[in-house]
C-alpha cells in the first residue's frame, strides 16, 4: 500500500513508523526539513519537504498512484485543504485528517465532509479521543490504562501490581484454575521496563504492570483478585477547561449516575467559555498549582482529579498537589513520553497520552480487513487488535492451541455471537467470530496474514 502521510510531528511521525515497518510505501511530507530529516534518518520512508496543501508537493510525494492520504499537520485548515487537492487533483481514493477545531465537528456541519463537498473520508478529532480516555480512566480509578473492546463488553485494564497483590508468585496457568469462571486473561507484562507476552508457566512479580483482558461483568472481581479495590467516583475536579476539559465535563453531566464536577481554569476567557457552556458544574477561575484554588474546589472530598491542559508539565505538578492536598486519585495528560517514567516517583496514578489515543484512532481506519478497533500500548511497542475472523483466514475453523500465533501473541477475546468467552486451548475460531488479539509491534504483520487481511482490503 502506497501511503502520504502529511505531518512529520509525533502522530505522523508514529504512523510512518506502524505503516512502514509493515512493509508499506510511506512518503513523508512536512515544511519543516528537520522532521523530515528524522523521518528520513529514523524510518524506512521516504520524505518531501514543503507544504502539503501545494498540488505540487504532493505530486512529488507520488499522489498520482497512492492508495491513502493522511493529513496530521498543526492546521486544521492544511489538512482539510490537503484532503480536498489530494481528491480534486489526484483522486487518491482514501483520505483521514485530523481536525481539532470544535466548529469543524460539529454534528449539523457533518454534511461538510461528502465527497462533492470536502471530500474527507475520515476525520479524527484528538479532543474527542482524550476527552473518552480520560472517561475511561474515571471509570477504572484503579488502572493506570484502560481501553474498551466489542461494544463496551471487554475491558483492557493496566494495572500495576504491589506487595499486597494475592496472585503474586502464581503461574497463571494455576490462576486459570483457581478462577475458572473468571473471563479474564492476561496478555501482557511489563517487568523492568520490558514489555512481553507471558506463557502459562510465568509467574506475577511485585512491580509488574501487567495488561488484563477481561469481561466488563468480571471487572470488579478481576481487580479484586490482582490487589485492587474499587472505589466510585461522584465527586471530580478538572483541571483545565478547555476543549478536553469541557467535552469530560459535558460528558459527566449527561450521565444518568449523578457526577458532581469542578473545573479550574486559569485563563478567563476559556473559564468564562466554559462557564456558559456548562449546566452543573462550578467552574473556577484560577491556578490549578494553587493550593488555595485547590481548596477552594474542595480538593479533599474529591474522589479525583482529571489534570488536562495544555502543558504536560503543569499536569504532573498539579496532580502532584492535589494529591499532597488530600485527592487520593489523579489522572495527567502527558503528550512527551520521556516524562511517563516520572510518574511512578511523582505518585501519580494514571495518564492519558493524546498521541497514542490518535494513532490508535488512525490505524483503526487504516488497517486491511476487517478490523474494528485497534488500541497502541506504550510507545507503540504493542497493539491490541479486535477484528472479525473471515472464511479465508487460517485461523478459521482451528481450535486457538492449533494456531501457529508467534510468541509475542495472545487472545485476549472471542464474540461468537452476542456471547464473550474466554479463550483457552480448545476454544474454535469460526468464521463470524470477533477476535481481541495483544500483539507486540514486531508481530503485528504476521497476526494481519493470519486474518487474511488482503482479501478484504478495505
Amino acid at each position: 500500500m502506497k501511503v502520504i502521510i502529511c505531518g512529520a510531528g509525533q502522530v505522523g511521525w508514529q504512523i510512518a513508523r506502524h505503516l512502514s515497518s509493515e512493509k508499506n510505501d510511506v512518503t513523508v511530507v512536512d515544511n519543516n526539513p528537520e522532521l523530515v530529516a528524522r523521518a528520513t534518518e529514523t524510518l524506512d520512508v521516504q520524505g518531501i519537504t514543503g507544504f502539503a496543501s501545494y498540488p505540487d508537493v504532493l505530486d512529488r510525494a507520488g499522489a498520482r498512484d497512492a492508495d491513502m492520504i493522511i493529513a496530521a499537520t498543526y492546521s486544521d485548515e492544511v489538512n482539510m485543504v490537503t484532503c480536498q487537492v489530494a481528491h480534486s487533483a489526484f483522486s487518491v481514493p482514501r483520505k483521514i485528517a485530523r481536525l481539532r477545531s470544535q466548529s469543524y465537528l460539529t454534528a449539523i456541519y457533518s454534511d461538510l465532509y461528502r465527497r462533492d463537498h470536502m471530500p474527507i473520508d475520515v476525520v479524527i478529532s484528538p479532543e474527542k479521543e482524550v476527552a473518552e480516555a480520560a472517561l475511561q480512566r474515571l471509570a477504572a480509578p484503579a488502572a493506570f490504562d484502560t481501553e474498551n473492546f466489542l461494544a463496551g463488553q471487554v475491558q483492557l485494564l493496566g494495572i500495576q501490581l504491589e506487595e499486597d497483590c494475592p496472585v503474586l508468585n502464581t503461574p497463571l496457568r494455576q490462576l486459570t484454575e483457581l478462577f475458572s469462571t473468571l473471563r479474564a486473561v492476561v496478555v501482557g507484562v511489563r517487568r523492568e521496563g520490558n514489555l512481553f507476552a507471558p506463557d502459562p508457566g510465568d509467574q506475577l512479580f511485585s512491580g509488574d504492570q501487567i495488561y488484563l483482558s477481561t469481561h466488563r461483568e468480571d471487572v470488579p472481581r478481576a481487580m479484586e483478585i490482582f490487589g485492587k479495590t474499587q472505589s466510585k467516583q461522584e465527586r471530580v475536579v478538572i483541571i483545565g477547561g478547555g476543549n478536553v476539559g469541557l467535552a469530560v465535563a459535558q460528558a459527566l453531566e449527561k450521565r444518568t449516575e449523578r457526577i458532581r464536577a469542578k473545573v479550574i481554569e486559569k485563563d478567563r476567557p476559556i473559564a468564562e467559555r466554559a462557564a456558559n457552556e456548562l449546566e452543573r458544574t462550578i467552574v473556577l477561575h484560577g491556578d490549578g498549582l494553587s493550593a488555595d484554588i485547590l481548596n477552594e474546589a474542595n480538593i479533599k472530598r474529591a474522589d479525583a482529579v482529571l489534570c488536562v491542559t495544555d502543558d504536560d508539565k503543569t499536569n504532573l505538578l498539579a496532580a502532584v498537589r492535589a494529591k499532597a492536598e488530600g485527592c487520593p486519585m489523579t489522572i495527567a495528560l502527558v503528550n512527551d513520553p520521556t516524562l511517563v517514567p516520572l510518574m511512578e516517583p511523582l505518585d501519580v496514578d494514571a495518564y492519558i497520552n493524546p498521541r497514542a489515543t490518535t494513532v490508535s484512532s488512525i490505524l483503526r481506519h487504516i488497517r486491511h480487513g476487517r478490523v474494528r478497533q485497534i488500541y497502541s500500548i506504550g510507545d507503540a511497542e504493542a497493539e491490541v487488535i479486535e477484528a472479525q475472523v473471515l472464511s479465508t483466514s487460517p485461523i478459521s475453523g482451528q481450535p486457538i492451541r492449533d494456531i501457529s500465533f508467534p510468541e509475542g501473541v495472545l487472545v485476549g477475546a472471542i464474540q461468537k455471537g452476542n456471547k464473550v468467552v474466554r479463550p483457552v486451548g480448545g476454544t474454535r475460531v469460526d468464521e463470524g467470530d470477533t477476535i481481541v488479539i495483544f500483539a507486540l509491534a514486531a508481530d503485528v504483520p504476521e497476526v494481519e496474514r493470519l486474518l487474511q487481511v488482503s482479501v478484504d482490503f478495505f
